[in-house]
């Protein structure tokens, strides 16, 4: 019997559709006559997946035992038993309770599908064991239940069921996924849009990769060797010219045709030096290409054609899209040009695009482009040597085979032809050789007499000379011209080079990463650092570097720029030109600049922490001036009254007074408390001793300074343990208890209730005051501010501060939301114990929610009038 078939439904989320997408296929099977039943399923009390369950037969399940509870799991002997074609077994990664066939389910499904019985499950995104990581950092909730990624592979089909964030969330809003007590602290910590989103993006990329797997497998089997573009890499070519901008659009428009397509955009430099293309340019095309999505490439080559297929094939690359050739018509007798050549190679699977553009056939203006016989490249060269050696011999076989007598002065016009030919190709040494040669042939075989070295008419050895002199004056004219091109062009690169260094420096740029690759790139090094010392005997240090193995000493660098006595710019990857030190020194000057406004930058944020100091201690010493003194003026008032020796105070008052002495008291000792509690987060000297505790050990301590009526406490007894600091947890619930009684209305007591959403607790503080708008939520936390109108006897405006503060150290976060129907919820959320983070296996609420609601078993309501300290 063979193996049976797996088919998973895989959702980005709880709550997508997975389950009754699987119920759904049941029943058109069932329809369709298949014997299918349902091995397990859970429907987690959302009743239109309970109804889907109807008229679908359902395999009985195990009970067992686990801690004085009691769970089903799936019947792995029943279901083998009842041996059916199709079997449901919902949540591929759910952990079965100890003492269950096998530890996890999607065990129990290898076991049915090695019986011959096909499966059909589903699994979230989040469940899968290599995304693991990844999953933790989007949405703070490190999944325990996982399955191996192989088992999801291996799979026969993999259905994606997707849907929109956003209608996620109304679907969770209008209570179709979890039960109403549950859905604002989900719709505020899991399900947020930027979670969903993420975790939406990895099962779509997760899919398509499983796809291109897929395709790969079919055309393995079919040996299939072409290329299918399946999925589109779009290479850009580009120039460094204006025309780049409109490539790179027009390749983001082909992209945005194909789902899944990559914009890879090229930039090939000479490995000779200074690159040809405008680096404000390039600079700008790079952003361009970041902006859409893509990505900057820069490599080294002399052919642009070859260079660029060659990266258009390693990368895989299904398209290229290149610019219309910017030469003017005669350029085209030197080569058919890039574009031309491009496509004349590219193959059967690789297209080109030629796109036009405003600059075509408008020359190469704004672009130093470099050319001279020092630079021609290797190619140049020997086309040169060609035509200079060769070409001349080849031309005399010719003229001494054919009857035509063309006469001496016509074959010394042919053989000069060939000589600047040669100096426009391969400069002034393969031109003089063609000159040498030429005389020699036009003397042996075209002067009288023929076939020998002498010249009997004196007018034939003046024609000779002539030509001798010609030939070498064109060729110097030649590469002088060349000489001159290149020497301009090098200049005007280098004053494209500093213009961006100016503008860089007036646009206050202080990315000094970002301007040693700039160095690397201009040029083509591997490897560049910015080295500097404290002193002529002290060892170099490392200001900052780009590229692989970057060298620490400047004497181990193939090119080292100083800069003043104790800077020096590094440079690894080949020796450069003379001429190129100029500009280098350029941007080591930059450099430097660059790293002093760094290290301003740092000191300016010294002195503005120091300023925040000091306005804190002004702020200190105008509350000290005010808000202290207040108290201590009712205590002195009552004390002097109490010593006065000319009233006779009855016991009512002096009970009065007292109670004045005491209220006034623990006002003052209030203020200190907060005062000094800022002063220790403001010196960074508070440090938490972590340890675990429950809530309900900490919390009602917290409540004995507000009246009893006034709060109503609603803190689980099943709630995980956390970890915190229980005097700063105490300090924090406290001045948050106390800012909310004091603006809620008399009648409307403050609700402190806690819940547990994945390793978060969170206590919520909700209060029916007036509110604090948007703008204002943030500011209320900042120290010695008082929102609105509130008076000055209120406090200092420490409390949030503090609260805030202490929350954050103990690696919670404490923020501010609105209470509907009116009002401000104060959320403090804390980290739950290690331990007490997996609660035991629970089918009833667990599975295809548990993922975000672990630990979330029925834990009842306990409400209670608070009562103060217990």
């Amino acid at each position: 019997m063979g193996r049976g078939r797996l088919r998973i439904y895989l959702g980005a989320a709880p709550g997508v559709g997975k389950t009754y997408a699987m119920l759904s296929e049941a029943h058109r099977r069932v329809e369709r006559g298949a014997d299918c039943v349902v091995g397990f399923v859970e429907h987690h009390g959302r009743p239109r997946t309970e109804v889907m369950l109807h008229g679908l037969e359902q395999v009985e399940r195990r009970e067992l035992a686990y801690r004085g509870a009691l769970f089903t799991e799936m019947d792995v002997d029943a279901v083998l038993a009842r041996r059916p074609a199709v079997a449901l077994v919902d949540e591929l990664a759910h952990t079965n309770v100890p003492g269950s066939r096998h530890a996890k389910r999607w065990q129990d499904v290898e076991e049915l599908l090695r019986a011959g019985i096909d499966v059909v499950s589903t699994v979230n995104i989040q469940h899968l064991e290599s995304l693991g990581d990844v999953v933790e950092s989007i949405t703070g909730v490190r999944q325990r239940e996982t399955v191996p990624d192989e088992v999801v592979r291996r799979a026969d089909q993999v259905e994606l069921v997707d849907m929109s964030p956003q209608a996620l969330r109304r679907r969770m809003a209008h209570g179709n996924i979890y039960q109403s007590d549950k859905v604002d602290a989900a719709l505020s910590n899991y399900f947020r849009p930027g979670n969903l989103t993420a975790l939406r993006e990895l099962a779509l990329l997760w899919v398509a990769d499983r796809a291109d797997e897929y395709l790969q497998q079919y055309r393995g089997e079919h040996g299939i060797r072409s290329t299918w573009q399946a999925r589109e890499r779009i290479v850009v070519g580009l120039t460094g010219g204006p025309e780049g901008r409109t490539l790179v659009r027009r390749a983001s428009r082909m992209a945005a045709k194909g789902s899944g397509s990559e914009i890879l955009a090229v930039y090939v430099a000479r490995s000779d030096g200074l690159t040809a293309a405008s680096p404000k340019e390039l600079a700008v095309q790079r952003t361009l290409v970041e902006d859409l999505g893509g990505t900057f490439h820069h490599v080294i080559g002399d052919a642009v054609p070859e260079a660029l297929l060659a990266f258009a094939r390693g990368v895989n690359a299904t398209q290229i899209v290149l610019g219309s050739s910017r030469r003017r018509s005669w350029q085209y007798v030197f080569g058919p040009g890039v574009g031309a050549s491009v496509a004349r190679d590219s193959g059967p699977d690789l297209d080109v695009h030629i796109v036009t553009h405003e600059e075509v056939a408008r020359g190469r203006r704004g672009l130093p482009v470099v050319r001279s016989a020092a630079r021609l490249g290797r190619p140049r060269i020997m086309a040169g040597w060609l035509v200079g050696a060769v070409f001349p011999v080849l031309l005399c076989l010719l003229l001494t085979h054919i009857d035509a007598d063309l006469g001496l002065a016509n074959d010394m016009l042919l053989f000069l032809a060939l000589t600047v030919a040669a100096a426009l190709l391969g400069g002034l040494w393969p031109a003089l050789a063609s000159a040498a040669l030429g005389s020699l042939l036009l003397n042996y075989f075209f002067a009288p007499p023929l076939h020998r070295f002498t010249v009997s008419d004196p007018k034939n050895i003046v024609a000779i000379a002539v030509f001798f002199g010609v030939a070498v004056s064109v060729a110097s004219v030649v590469d002088l011209a060349a000489r001159r091109t290149h020497q301009a062009a090098r200049l005007r690169a280098e004053s494209e080079i500093l213009s961006f260094l100016a503008g860089s420096v007036l646009r206050g740029e202080t990315a000094l990463d970002a301007l040693l690759e700039r160095v690397r790139e201009t040029f083509a090094m591997e490897s560049v650092a910015l080295l500097e010392r404290d002193g002529e005997v002290e060892p170099w240090q490392p200001a900052g570097s780009v590229g692989p193995n970057p060298v620490l000493r400047p004497e181990d660098a193939d090119v080292d720029m100083p800069i003043g006595d104790h800077m020096a710019l590094a440079l690894s990857g080949r020796v450069l030109p003379a001429e190129d030190r100029r500009v280098l020194g350029a941007f080591a000057a930059q450099a430097a600049v660059v790293l002093d406004r760094q290290r301003l930058v740092g000191e300016a944020e010294e002195a503005r922490r120091m300023a925040e100091g000091n306005r804190i201690r002004t702020a200190l010493l105008a509350a000290v001036s005010h808000d202290l003194r207040t108290p201590l003026a009712s205590i002195k008032a009552s004390v002097t009254s109490l010593r006065s020796d000319d009233v006779e105070w009855s016991e009512e008052d002096r009970a009065e007074l007292l109670r004045g002495i005491e209220e006034g008291a623990d006002r003052l000792d209030h203020l200190v408390g907060n005062l000094l509690d800022m002063s220790r987060l403001q010196t960074g000297t508070v440090t938490p001793l972590i340890r675990e505790i429950d809530l309900d050990e900490v919390i009602p301590m917290a409540l004995g300074g507000v009246p009893e009526d006034s709060v109503l406490l609603d803190v689980p007894e099943t709630l995980p343990m956390v970890a915190v600091d229980p005097g700063l947890l105490e300090r924090t619930v406290a001045n948050v208890v106390e800012n909310a009684v004091k603006y809620s209305p008399a009648q409307q007591p403050v609700l402190v209730a806690a819940s547990f959403l994945g390793d978060r607790v969170e206590v919520r503080v909700v209060d029916r005051g007036p509110g604090v708008p948007d703008p204002a939520k943030d500011k209320i936390f900042a120290p010695f501010q008082r929102h609105g109108d509130a008076p000055r006897g209120a406090g200092v405006g420490l409390g949030l501060a503090v609260a805030r503060g202490f929350a954050e150290a103990m690696d919670g976060t404490l923020a501010a939301e609105d209470t509907p129907g009116g009002g401000l919820t104060m959320v403090l959320t804390l980290r739950a114990a290690a331990r007490t983070a997996a609660p035991p296996p629970d089918n009833g609420d667990r599975g295809d929610g548990g993922d975000t609601r672990e630990g979330g078993r029925d834990r009842g309501r306990t409400e209670r009038q608070k009562a103060g300290p217990q």
